[in-house]
């Protein structure tokens, strides 16, 4: 299982703990426990906001956490961001839409997405409580690997690639299983984290993961990859807007 760790930790992360030939294969058959490391990152990077928020104003604390997100993933599913904004932009049927999103070049459909999520998630962290900031921070994390979960379980893959992998998985043996103890750990985690409010913003992560979903079905009849990277930072965008909103009306 040792192994099988370390692989998932490649795969999420940018941690140095070795990339074994088999990782994606691991990522793939582990992807249930995707939402234990999505707490994972989230501690660290509560852990890092939290710290600058003794320092810097909430505009700097904001900017920079979202930053470390980002690099603390290795910017594996913002590629992915860029990508599902290319394809939703191009026209014709989904052949041509998938190969949009494979080209190199960033468009300005994936580019336009991209900047809007970013900056939205920037601003969200700025307006946290110093008080619930690390715990928000973990339950959106959990939210948006959460997502993920969803997509490989409930879709189809659109064209053989990465997303095959784990859509074959999340489809194979013990499949209701699986998708209960993705469930258990986000809900879990959630509500440790933010009580009521935690199950609030899994359940809106939730909404933005099928909204996802539908939107991929249409235009590329399935799901790719990079719809599943598009899905962790759209998800984690709306988690870290339904805290916000949650604070404003004074429920956290």
């Amino acid at each position: 299982m040792i192994k099988e760790i370390k692989n998932l930790l490649a795969f999420l992360t940018i941690f140095p703990v070795g990339m074994a030939n088999d990782c994606l294969v691991d990522a793939a058959n582990y992807m249930y426990l995707f939402p234990a490391f999505g707490a994972l990152i989230g501690l660290i990077a509560g852990l890092f906001a939290l710290a600058l928020t003794y320092f810097f104003p909430n505009l700097i604390v904001g900017v920079a956490a979202c930053g470390f997100i980002l690099l603390l993933t290795g910017l594996h599913h913002t590629d992915g961001l860029l990508d599902f904004g290319d394809g939703l932009m191009c026209q014709g049927p989904p052949e041509n839409k998938i190969k949009a999103m494979h080209d190199k070049q960033t468009g300005t459909g994936g580019f336009m997405l991209g900047l809007i999520t970013v900056l939205t998630i920037a601003a969200c962290i700025s307006q946290l409580k110093q008080n619930v900031i690390l715990q928000s921070l973990i339950t959106s994390e959990v939210s948006a690997k959460l997502a993920m979960v969803v997509l490989a379980w409930c879709g189809r893959s659109a064209h053989e690639g990465m997303n095959t992998y784990f859509v074959n998985a999340m489809h194979g043996d013990h499949r209701k299983l699986r998708l209960v103890i993705s469930l258990a750990i986000s809900f879990g985690t959630a509500f440790f984290a933010l009580k009521t409010a935690g199950l609030i913003t899994i359940v809106a992560g939730l909404a933005a993961a099928f909204v996802t979903l539908w939107v991929s079905n249409r235009h590329f009849n399935g799901v790719t990859g990079d719809v599943m990277g598009a899905a962790n930072e759209l998800t984690r965008m709306t988690s870290l807007l339904s805290i916000v909103a949650l604070t404003a009306t004074g429920f956290i």
